[in-house]
C-alpha cells in the first residue's frame, strides 16, 4: 500500500508543471486524485497521460471565480470522496511585469488568480475538514513570495507574498483543529510558466533548474509526515540559484 492509500487529494493547475507532477506522484502513491484547471483540452491530455483509471478525475474549473470552486469541491466529493488534501497550486503570471507596464487588468488577473483562487479553495475545503478534524492544505508559493526581485514581478510577488501570509495565518489558527498547512517556496522550477519569462529561457538553464518532479517530491514529503509533524514553510530551490 502507498503512503497515500484511502486518501483524497484535489490538485489545482493540475494540468501541467508541478501540478501534473504531484497528482502523478499521489497517484503512485495509492491516492484518489482530482486535477482541475482551466484548459479542458490540457486536463483531459493529462488525465490522459496520468492513467489513474478509477482513481483520478479532472475539473475544468476557473479558481479565480468562487461559484467554479464550490462546484468544483461539490464535484470531487461526490466522485471521490471528502477532500483531505487541497494542493493550491494554480498560478499564473505575465511577460510585462516591471511596475511601469503594469495594468489594472494584469494586476487583477495575477492576484484574482494566484491569491484569490487559494483563499476561495481553502475556504470551500476547510469546513468539512474541520467537522472530521483531519485534513492537509498546501500552497506552492515562490521564492517571490518571501523574496520580491523584479524576476518574478511586482504583481506576482505582491500575490505570492498575500498567498504565503493566508498559509501562514490558517496553519497557527488551525494548529490545534487537526487540519495541518505547508506553504512551499519552489525556485525556479521548469515549468510552462517559463514561457512568459521576459527573457527567454535556454535549453541548458532549464536542466540546471528545479524540475516539478522535486516540487512534488517536496509536497509528498510534508504530508506524509505523522500528524504530530508539521512543516509551516519549505524553501527548495536549484543549486545554482542564490538564496539571500
Amino acid at each position: 500500500m502507498g503512503s497515500l492509500s484511502g486518501k483524497t487529494a484535489l490538485v489545482t493547475g493540475g494540468g501541467s508543471g508541478i501540478g501534473l507532477a504531484v497528482a502523478q506522484l499521489f497517484l503512485r502513491e495509492g491516492a484518489r486524485v482530482a486535477v482541475s484547471g482551466r484548459d479542458e483540452a490540457k486536463l483531459r491530455r493529462a488525465a490522459d497521460s496520468l492513467q489513474g483509471g478509477g482513481r483520478l478525475s479532472y475539473h475544468p474549473a476557473d479558481v479565480s471565480d468562487l461559484g467554479q470552486v464550490q462546484a468544483l469541491v461539490r464535484r470531487v466529493t461526490d466522485q471521490l470522496g471528502a477532500i483531505d488534501i487541497l494542493v493550491n497550486n494554480a498560478g499564473t503570471n505575465i511577460k510585462e511585469r516591471r511596475l511601469r507596464e503594469l495594468t489594472p487588468e494584469s494586476w487583477k488577473l495575477l492576484v484574482e488568480t494566484n491569491l484569490d483562487g487559494a483563499f476561495y479553495c481553502t475556504r470551500a475545503v476547510l469546513p468539512a475538514m474541520l467537522e472530521r478534524q483531519s485534513g492537509f492544505i498546501v500552497y506552492i508559493s515562490s521564492i517571490a513570495g518571501k523574496r520580491a526581485t523584479p524576476l518574478g514581478g511586482a504583481a506576482y510577488a505582491a500575490s505570492k507574498f498575500g498567498m504565503s501570509a493566508l498559509g501562514l495565518c490558517l496553519a497557527a489558527e488551525e494548529k490545534d483543529s487537526g487540519v495541518r498547512v505547508s506553504v512551499i517556496y519552489p525556485g525556479e522550477v521548469d515549468t510552462p510558466l517559463l514561457e512568459v519569462r521576459p527573457q527567454a529561457v535556454s535549453a541548458e538553464q532549464r536542466q540546471q533548474i528545479l524540475q516539478p518532479e522535486d516540487v512534488a517530491a517536496a509536497v509528498l514529503f510534508v504530508v506524509t509526515l505523522p500528524p504530530r509533524v508539521s512543516v509551516p514553510e519549505l524553501v527548495i530551490k536549484p543549486t545554482t540559484q542564490v538564496y539571500v
